[in-house]
């Protein structure tokens, strides 16, 4: 006998339906939206909405524009815009306008390529052509970046960007240097920079990167022209000491090229010394703790050397020492001066004989110690690195030759010393020694003229819109504004600080073409700077109108007017380091006496600068001396700095190792949100990691976040205001969901404070797929689905689950633009509508309830070990699906009974379950399958039928004849539907 047809019922379950897709198809959704956003003019619409409210202004550390931009680049800009989109929604007016550094040796540089792969020789090019080439260069690149940004999802005012190639942006930069002409700080000096021989300028340090490098090292003895005198305890007399007449002092040194510079020798004053004889050198003073060391070195045999005496430093100061190459054949005298000894603090016996020789022109200590004691000295290596025709015998060798290679400057001087009998040993060291991190080429340091900021010159500060400020010096300043900012992370700040304290004045010139000259005029007799400000106005409304390009062809007596003669100035072509271009924009972008009203939203200074770490040294430092010296103060209140982009095994990414993470690609694969969740998805202010595998697991965060708000959707379809349950009118479950949410609301809005996305994300990933889809949806799913959708349950979630994507889908925004914008149009469907011009939701303070949170946490932690227990008796085949389960749950403490009777059926997706007394324990305690500490857990099968339905299990399925296949609760549901269908 056949069984009879069970009845379908699938058309009166209330299953999830909604339009939103469980694939994002990023890729191709992403630019759709992005031209809606243009066609709705949704950034201009946010300013007008934004209008009076309090200002937060991210001031945006401009992007060079000299290549496609880079995962660190995309991590940096994607992090701006949380920031940005999180203030907005906080309720801020928070404009976002970006930003270009245009200037500069690195455009200057590509473009000198073009003309070698020409055979076109630079110098030969006109400087206005080489100006026009790098403009057109710098434009095109701004262009394709610009598009690049917006790709990601980055909102701004695209069409009203800032660079600092425009012609008022290159005034005010002029204008900014004058203000240090003026104030007293901006100075000519000679002094030690680090030099590139392949690009011909002088690099800041920000421009400058350790590598490991290979050197030639030397120990070279210097023969004693002058001893120490000592004094003789016998007739109480201070004389020369015999041993010293033929004795030499040996320094050593890791740039022999340095030696033709040599003019002095530095020892330390608590330093001892041991004068040693030897077979093969004769007598040699050394510091006593590195003798054993210079011994091995020169591979002297213990029998070839005998210690003869000893002296401290304090007693060397009158010695004198000969040149080694004195007398040299072919030196025409040159080398034949005096090496005086000097003592000099940062001597010291780490490494080395304790000697240091000293070449002012080619060493910061080695410079000071000339200054300290008037050492004249020649410069003795030119731009292109090669020794200058006055260093005779050695003219015209290359130290680097123009590629970066090593040229034959250190071999001839090894040469000449193993002929002077000078050289008393060599090796070959790897070391870290700095490079040009755009050529990659080793630097030299080489003394020349430049232009210099002073850092510890007083002068009277000038305070923004106020009478200047108290006497100081830029140095102090720039102390103080470090301790009133505020740092994130706060390491930051003893990074800053360190730098500041410790650094050399701000060498601000450079030997090139791309960049705002500092265009000043220089008495030829006298050597002092024309201070004149209507010159100066007029030279700066000259770049106004016209741009760089008016240094180089107005003549100078147009600037000088009738108050001077050209024929008795020289005009300055060096221009502007392109970090105090940068350093700049705080002025011409946001000071609205200097930006011309082009951006009246902003204002000065800035809430928040952001960027890497390495800008403690970089914008930062500079942004920050920049302001102190021309407005007292720091142009950032705030300053967040994130880490950088390594691979999957921590390395650097670079082309030969194949470990480079496109972003474009990243785009084209997977999408833009992808990006920005992994930007956020780990601690962004530490290095990161970027490589497939994370890319992947970043795949699967997003699409458990798009299936909760899919999850939602779904549910809501055809929900109304009518609907709407009151929350004093909800049943538990659903108030301590919405005290969740009053938790969340808090934690998001003190994390977006914190500027800790990574801990909001995470926040709300767990409460996604923890609190939402392993608990609350897992529970109320049969609500939904099967109960009357006039059921006051079933209303009071949908009416919960609406609140619950209200506040996921703004709170996502910021982090997930796209998705969180297709969702949010997927339920209002409104043409002008968008996620992005919401704030975030008000919590009512009624949803606030710790008395509900503290026993449904106590309920849920019972919860799980009811469910643990169910899957032990599943993996046993006693039961198959929860709902063939029927608990029974024996308390074990007292206090287990009343947090018990918050548990039930429903709660643990059963079809039945029983909630035993203490006296039932007792007496059953032996036939638990399980316990813990807490309760005790027996699983049986429930009673009855499976409802067709809802696929509960129950006694009253059957006692129906028109739906005998139906629980109860189904057949009145059932019934409800079908007569409100007739």
């Amino acid at each position: 006998m056949t069984e009879p047809k069970k009845a379908d019922y699938r058309d009166t379950v209330f299953l999830p339906k909604t339009e939103f897709p469980m694939r994002g198809s990023l890729p191709q959704k992403e630019p759709e939206l992005l031209a809606r956003w243009r066609g709705m003019d949704l950034y201009g619409r946010l300013r007008t909405q934004s209008k009076g409210r309090e200002k937060f202004i991210l001031h945006d550390g401009p992007a060079y524009s000299n290549g496609n931009i880079h995962i660190g680049t995309a991590l940096n800009r994607i992090l701006k815009d949380v920031v940005i989109r999180s203030y907005q929604m906080l309720g801020f007016d928070a404009p976002y306008i970006p930003g270009w550094d245009c200037h500069g040796l690195p455009i200057e540089w590509k473009i000198e390529e073009q003309y070698r792969a020409g055979g076109k020789d630079k110098d030969n090019v006109p400087a206005l052509q080489l100006i026009a080439e790098c403009r057109d260069f710098a434009a095109k690149w701004v262009e394709v970046q610009s598009a690049e940004f917006q790709r990601l999802g980055v909102f701004g005012d695209w069409d009203r960007r800032y660079t600092t190639m425009t012609k008022k942006a290159e005034a005010q930069i002029l204008r900014e240097i004058y203000k240090f002409l003026d104030n007293g700080l901006l100075y000519k000096g000679v002094k030690p920079v680090m030099w590139s021989v392949v690009e011909k300028t002088a690099l800041a340090e920000a421009e400058i990167e350790y590598q490991d490098h290979k050197s030639t090292t030397l120990w070279v003895k210097f023969p004693i022209k002058i001893p120490p005198k000592i004094y003789d305890n016998r007739s109480g007399s201070v004389s020369p000491e015999a041993h010293f007449e033929k004795a030499s002092i040996v320094i050593w040194t890791t740039t022999p090229w340095t030696i033709p510079g040599n003019r002095a020798i530095a020892y330390g004053d608590e330093i001892t010394y041991t004068l040693v004889n030897t077979k093969n050198f004769g007598n040699l003073l050394v510091a006593s703790d590195r003798l054993a060391d210079f011994i091995t070195e020169t591979k002297t045999p213990p029998e070839d050397y005998r210690e003869i005496t000893w002296v401290k430093g304090n007693m060397l100061a009158e010695v004198v020492c000969s040149h080694p190459f004195k007398g040299r054949p072919g030196s025409e005298g040159y080398f034949d001066y005096d090496v005086p000894l000097y003592q000099g603090d940062f001597v010291t016996t780490e490494a080395g004989t304790g000697f240091v020789h000293i070449a002012p022109g080619h060493g910061e200590d080695d410079f000071n110690l000339g200054q300290k004691h008037h050492i004249k000295f020649d410069e003795t290596v030119g731009a292109d690195g090669r020794y200058l025709p006055n260093v005779k015998g050695f003219a015209g060798l290359y130290v680097y030759k123009p590629d970066g290679s090593v040229g034959e400057a250190n071999g001839a001087v090894i040469k000449a010393l193993i002929e002077a009998n000078a050289l008393l040993a060599k090796k070959n060291i790897t070391h870290s020694y700095p490079h040009s991190w755009r050529s990659k080429a080793p630097l030299i340091f080489r003394t020349t003229p430049q232009w210099f900021i002073a850092l510890d010159r007083v002068f009277a500060p000038a305070k923004a819109g106020a009478t200047p400020g108290k006497p100081s010096t830029l140095r102090e300043l720039a102390m103080k504004a470090i301790g009133e900012t505020e740092w994130i992370p706060s390491i930051g700040e003893n990074r800053i600080r360190g730098m500041i304290e410790n650094r050399p004045d701000w060498c601000v010139s450079r030997q090139r073409a791309w960049g705002v000259p500092i265009a000043l005029f220089v008495n030829k007799k006298t050597g002092e700077v024309l201070r004149d400000n209507a010159v100066q106005d007029r030279v700066a409304k000259s770049f106004e109108e016209q741009g760089i390009e008016a240094w180089h062809k107005t003549p100078a007596q147009q600037y000088l007017g009738d108050a001077h003669k050209a024929e008795d100035f020289e005009q300055v072509f060096d221009i502007v380091d392109v970090w105090f271009d940068s350093a700049s924009t705080h002025a011409f972008v946001l000071d609205p006496a200097c930006n011309g009203g082009a951006w009246p939203e902003l204002q000065w200074p800035a809430t928040l600068y952001l960027e890497g770490s390495d800008q403690h040294r970089g914008w930062f430092h500079s942004s920050l001396l920049e302001a102190c010296g021309t407005r007292g103060r720091a142009p950032y209140e705030k300053v967040l700095t994130h880490g950088f982009v390594l691979d999957e095994q921590g390395r650097k990414m670079s082309k030969s190792l194949g470990n480079v993470v496109a972003p474009q690609e990243v785009i084209d694969k997977m999408g833009a949100d992808i990006l920005r969740l992994w930007a956020i998805s780990t601690d962004y202010t530490q290095d990161m990691r970027a490589g497939p595998e994370i890319l992947k697991q970043t795949g699967d965060l997003y699409r458990r976040l798009r299936n909760t708000l899919r999850y939602l959707l779904g549910a809501l379809d055809g929900m109304s205001v009518s609907e709407h349950v009151p929350t004093a009118e909800m049943p538990e479950l659903e108030r301590w969901v919405l005290h969740r949410l009053f938790e969340l609301d808090g934690i998001i809005r003190a994390d977006i404070k914190k500027f800790d996305f990574n801990h909001m994300l995470t926040e709300l990933h767990n409460f996604c797929s923890v609190d939402l889809s392993a608990f609350y949806f897992d529970i109320r799913k049969d609500s939904l689905y099967c109960d009357r959708p006039d059921s006051k349950k079933r209303r009071a979630a949908r009416t919960v689950m609406e609140h619950l994507f209200n506040h996921l889908a703004v709170w996502l925004a910021p982090i997930l633009c796209f998705t969180a914008e297709e969702a949010w149009l997927a339920r209002s469907g409104s043409a002008e509508d968008s996620v992005h011009l919401q704030a975030f939701p008000k919590v009512p303070g009624e949803w606030k309830n710790e008395a509900l949170a503290q026993k449904w946490e106590q309920v849920r932690a019972v919860r799980r070990e009811v469910t643990g227990i169910m899957e032990f008796e599943r993996q046993n085949n006693k039961i198959g699906s929860s709902l063939q389960a029927h608990p029974h749950v024996y308390p074990l403490k007292p206090d287990q009974q009343s947090i018990l009777k918050g548990l039930n059926a429903e709660i643990c997706i059963t079809s039945d379950l029983t909630i035993h007394s203490l006296e039932e324990t007792r007496v059953l305690k032996d036939k638990f399958l399980a316990t813990s500490e807490h309760i005790g857990v027996v699983i049986e099968l429930a009673s009855g039928k499976k409802c067709e339905r809802c696929w509960q299990v129950l006694p009253e399925v059957g006692t129906h004849p028109d739906h005998p296949d139906l629980c109860n609760r189904c057949h009145d549901a059932v019934l409800h539907l079908r007569k409100e269908a007739a």
